[in-house]
């Protein structure tokens, strides 16, 4: 069953260029049907062409090759019907889903990542996302560095019909993420979405931020944040799982939110960041609506990567 945020053909859709470089080649390769060392040559080349990274595609390779040994297997179709159990295992990371225990007091959640990954627009995303469930939902306006960001997260505000908690360009954005939290506590909102300043290159005072922006939380909730969602870019390719390492650092993330999917031909990203993160993707962006944000299933992705 899926829900209105998580549809198999819009997350096929958004595989589109990925599934056309990486497809074709291994399509080409299976129709050989010739299971030799110059078929496990070509297969790592196809999988790293699609950005799954040159650790992850030698780990995967290997682990295929050895399976294949065991099982007598013969068949270079087998092999590809493998290599989609392979693939899902290592996206299938435990993702425990939060439940709503105490109306009283709002789930929090932080919403770290670059700029210009596209965390404003995720966070809009997000939080249509929440009211669909019939949520009420509160934004903080924590990356006070930027006036342009402040000013963004409001216009998203008033388009998905959500208040936004907002202090002058320069404030300390504890003090917004304080204020917010009481703003969302009062009226009994389910949700409290926090949007934070992403300066990895000023990365020793982006850590220190982050964690005053969670002991602030802490003071009106021990539990808070929540969430910690890490917004990536895909497009990005290898440099998105540099910036996920650094955030890593910086703060313990619960999941990852993957946007730009649909306009990137090397998706296979997605397995290199989830096997050396072992964090679970959440959600991914798959164009430009606010409705095209989708459920992460590890299955429904890798059949969107074969179909």
């Amino acid at each position: 069953m899926f829900s209105l945020f998580r549809r198999p053909q819009q997350v096929k859709a958004s595989l589109t260029k990925t599934r056309a470089s990486f497809l074709t080649r291994l399509t080409a390769l299976v129709a050989k049907n010739e299971i030799n060392e110059e078929f496990w040559s070509a297969l790592e080349e196809t999988l790293i062409g699609a950005d799954v990274g040159v650790e992850t595609t030698v780990a995967l390779v290997d682990k295929l090759r050895a399976r294949a040994e065991k099982e007598h297997v013969r068949d270079a179709s087998r092999v590809q019907e493998m290599l989609k159990e392979e693939l899902t295992a290592i996206l299938e990371i435990p993702n425990d889903k939060l439940q709503m225990t105490n109306h009283q007091s709002p789930i929090t959640v932080l919403v770290v990542g670059v700029n210009g990954s596209g965390k404003t627009t995720s966070i809009a995303k997000l939080t249509n996302y929440y009211k669909a469930q019939n949520k009420k939902v509160i934004l903080a306006a924590a990356d006070t560095f930027r006036a342009a960001a402040i000013d963004q997260l409001k216009i998203w505000g008033q388009r998905v019909g959500v208040d936004v908690v907002a202090h002058q360009p320069g404030a300390d954005p504890g003090a917004v993420a304080f204020d917010a939290w009481q703003s969302a506590h009062a009226r009994r909102a389910d949700y409290l979405v926090v949007d934070t300043a992403g300066r990895l290159q000023t990365k020793f005072n982006l850590m220190k931020e982050l964690e005053k922006i969670a002991r602030v939380l802490q003071k009106n909730d021990a539990s808070a944040p929540h969430e910690t969602f890490l917004v990536l870019d895909a497009v990005t390719g290898q440099n998105g799982l540099q910036q996920a390492r650094e955030f890593k650092k910086a703060t313990p993330l619960t999941g990852l939110i993957l946007t730009k999917l649909d306009g990137t031909a090397k998706g296979g990203i997605v397995f290199a960041i989830a096997k050396e993160l072992q964090v679970p993707i959440k959600f991914i962006g798959t164009g430009e609506a606010i409705d095209d944000f989708a459920e992460f299933d590890a299955k429904e992705f890798v059949e969107g990567l074969f179909e």
